[in-house]
This record gives structure tokens, sequence and C-alpha cells, in this order.
């Protein structure tokens, strides 16, 4: 089942998508709400509408969303971005690591994405995020773009902390949550899913890989998020960046130059998983922010 939350004539519905049609829930249930229920099974629809005549929203406002770097590959290219040494720590391979991102800056598909003013390292960020369910388990998938301004976020992150301000700006969900159900043909033997990914800008292609080469499985993921600590229904858990560009920094890395360039205002990004479908969106530049306050130094 595919669900989508979408806006028509300014309302905005749950619904369930079958081909080309989306079938309004009668309730006011949301697909957050459906998600802390478990199902949809027995909610009372509404006739069809043509998806050309809404606009699709972030499947679900996540009630956390934790962000995690799963491959191997893209953790190799991205350090090598950065340090021009490249490499994967020692510590990388104890657990997958995640960070949290901000889970209210989520948009949808076909709309812009406001980048910070001043950055001019723009990056996309091809992943898979699933939805956790009412009962500590996968409720479903969706494509999430996690944009970066890597200058931004190159700079921050020599404090040791971070990333904050390179990632909060933005990130993209959509088109539609699939709920697992859907997607467990796909599962090998060690219970990853075999999915292909596919980034394109300006609709050439820049990255392609397998889901499964995710070095742990969702389900570790989220064992691994709850483990002295609390997880609830409708957080939401990023899978990190494919490797083999899936991102920008990771062949900015490999090449030892730009190349492909920084996104640029204009620049039109799809990420198209198989099983779940497209999420296109437009960079833009969001208005200029006001200077920072220049630091005070305490005399003792």
């Amino acid at each position: 089942m595919r669900l989508a939350t979408f806006a028509r004539d300014g309302v905005v519905s749950a619904g369930v998508v079958r081909g080309d049609v989306v079938h309004p829930f009668a309730s006011s249930l949301s697909v957050r709400d459906i998600v802390e229920r478990g199902s949809a099974a027995g909610l009372d629809e509404l006739p069809g509408v043509p998806l050309g005549n809404v606009q699709l929203l972030a499947p679900l406002q996540p009630a956390s969303f934790r962000d995690f770097v799963a491959f191997e590959e893209h953790v190799e290219g991205v350090r090598r971005s950065v340090d021009g040494r490249g490499g994967v720590p020692d510590a990388w391979y104890d657990a997958p690591t995640f960070y949290f991102t901000n889970p209210h800056t989520l948009l949808g598909p076909d709309v812009d994405v406001p980048f910070p003013a001043a950055s001019v390292a723009r990056d996309f960020e091809l992943e898979v995020a699933a939805v956790v369910g009412p009962s500590a388990e996968i409720f479903g998938y969706t494509i999430f773009n996690d944009w970066s301004a890597r200058d931004l976020q190159s700079r921050e992150m020599q404090v040791n902390l971070g990333p904050a301000k390179g990632k909060d700006f933005a990130g993209t969900l959509g088109p539609w949550l699939v709920t697992a159900d859907e997607l467990e043909q796909h599962k090998d033997a060690d219970g990853f899913l075999e999915l292909e990914c596919v980034a394109t800008v300006n609709d050439v292609e820049v990255g392609r890989d397998l889901l499964s080469h995710m070095g742990w499985t969702f389900e570790t993921m989220l064992a691994y998020a709850a483990r002295d600590s609390r997880v609830v229904a409708g957080d939401v858990l990023g899978s990190g960046t494919v490797g083999n560009g899936g991102c920008l920094a990771e062949l900015w890395g490999r090449s030892g130059a730009q190349e492909p360039p920084p996104l640029q205002d204009g620049d039109v990004v799809t990420l198209t998983v198989q099983g779940i479908g497209s999420l296109t969106n437009r960079v833009v530049s969001a208005p200029p922010a006001a200077p920072i306050p220049a630091f005070r130094k305490v005399t003792p």
C-alpha cells in the first residue's frame, strides 16, 4: 500500500495511492495517525482523485528523525573530499552511527528547496527512510533527500559537533510511504533490501547503487536507536547516503575536484528508488541571513 499526504484546494488530506489516482480517506486521520494505529485497514475511502490534480506533500511529520550513515563507500569518499586522505574510522564499524536532524523543515515532492544563500558547495544525498510502527517494527519506507551545504558543514564540524546548519535548513521526503509488506519480496537472505537507487541532476545520471550495500539492516538500526533510549511510532530512520555517487561530495573526494559541480539555483535533482518511486526538487537560494554577532571574549 502507498500512503500519501496531499493538498487539494487548500485542504490537506491523507489517502492511498493506486496507479495514478489517490483515494482520500473519509476520516480526518493523517498518515502519522495511521502509522501509530499500525494499519489503514477498515478505513473508508472517498472517490479517487488524479495525482495530477493534487500537490503531494511529505508523507508524514515524523516524531523524530535519526539519520544513519550505513554505507562504507560513502564514508570513505566523503572523508576523502574533506581531508584528501579518505579511509573509514575504525569506530564506524562498531555500530550504525546516526545524528538527529530537523523534522520541522521537511518538504515534499516537486517544490523548491531553499539553500542557505551563503553556501556555494550545495549537495544532495540519496537515501531511503524507514518509518517506525507501533510495535517497534518497520512500518514502511519512503525516499529521503538529505540536502547538504558542504561548506557550512565542514566548517562547523571542526568543533566536533554536528552537523547542524549545514543540514537543518531542509530535507525532502516522498513521494509517498510504501508499507513494508510491499517490499518484502526484495529482501535478500540476510534481510537487506535489494532496491536499485538512482540520482540524476538535470536529467543526467550521477549516481547508482543498491540499497542492499548497507552495512546494517533497518531492523538493526532500529534496535540500535532503541538501545538505552526510546523509539516511538512515527520516528523516521534514514539509511544514510548510498555509495557510487549517492551525493556529489563522494564524487569530489574520488576525483580530487568539484566535478560534477556543486548544485546551483535552478538545478533539478531526482532520486528514484525501485519499488518506491521518484522524488524531484529544484534548488533555489533562501534570502540572505543576518550577520552573526561577534564572539564576546570574557577576560578573567
